[in-house]
């Protein structure tokens, strides 16, 4: 047994193997180097998921022509792996027809940049942080701690709102006030508030709107800006400071109101009589 192990070891297949073998580490580190330096490089001039996306492609291509190159060492004819691969190209693309539009789908938003890595995003009801954008999909990380993957397909499909592309986010505050308070008095309150806020910023100015009558109340609109990380604290705060400056001042907030008028079947009666004389 030790001498036919001894003299495998000595045969030209062994001789093969081992070459095959040396290809594919080589190939593991080569694409692991290159990977990194092409990334260090690109850094300077690209976006960072258009660095990964670039990253991953040459990491993958590296490694495919090594694998072929061991492929070969070890007796198989490239053209027939090129052919078969063809051939297995073919009949998956038929087969994930989705994973082909993923694709596509994927490679219009890499041109497009609607949102990067870190960005908050709203896709539907589903609002989080990007952690990665690939071929196929991207994934989210929602407010409460959740893994989401939506498909690149959807994204292009859907309306996609970047809550954190520009420094500064204006906020919309909607409340109502009593018919009996006086509008201009419910103005001087507000800006007062916002005036004292750190968070509110002094440019744009804060903007206050009389939308119109209600059923209950006096709608109103007051809208101030602030800096994007600002954002939840701020709208935390200011409605917290405008209820307690609306206590002091006095000014009624109202809760919904409806009139119901309570009659008899007779009055009710003599009422479809009068309408038909």
């Amino acid at each position: 047994m030790p001498e036919q192990l001894l003299l495998w070891l000595q045969s030209e297949q062994a001789s093969h193997l081992l070459k095959a073998c040396i290809l594919l580490l080589a190939g593991f580190v080569v694409a692991g180097l290159a990977s990194r330096a092409a990334g260090r490089f690109l850094n300077l001039n690209f976006s960072q998921h258009h660095v990964v996306l670039f990253k991953r492609l040459l990491y993958w291509l590296i490694l495919a022509l090594f694998m072929a190159s061991a492929l070969k060492q070890l007796g198989f004819s490239l053209s027939v792996l090129l052919g078969a691969a063809g051939v297995l190209s073919v009949a998956l693309g038929f087969a994930s027809q989705t994973s082909a539009s993923n694709l596509i789908s994927g490679l219009f938003l890499i041109g497009e940049k609607p949102f990067q890595l870190g960005d908050t995003i709203k896709v539907g009801n589903t609002t989080g942080e990007v952690l990665s954008i690939d071929l196929l999909s991207v994934k989210l990380r929602t407010f409460d701690n959740l893994f989401v993957r939506i498909p690149n397909e959807s994204l292009i499909k859907s309306e996609v709102t970047n809550l954190t592309r520009f420094p500064i986010r204006r906020f919309d505050l909607l409340l109502g006030v009593a018919y009996k308070e006086q509008i201009a008095t419910v103005r001087k309150v507000l800006h007062e508030v916002a005036d004292k806020n750190p968070l509110c910023l002094d440019e744009p100015a804060p903007m206050f709107l009389f939308l119109g009558f209600g059923d209950s109340a006096l709608n109103i609109q007051f809208s101030v800006w602030s800096k994007r990380e600002n954002f939840r604290e701020l709208r935390n705060s200011l409605q917290e400071e405008i209820k307690l400056a609306f206590d002091q001042a006095g000014i009624e907030i109202p809760f919904p109101q409806r009139t119901v008028h309570l009659a008899t079947i007779a009055d009710t009666l003599k009422a479809q009589a009068d309408t038909t004389k």
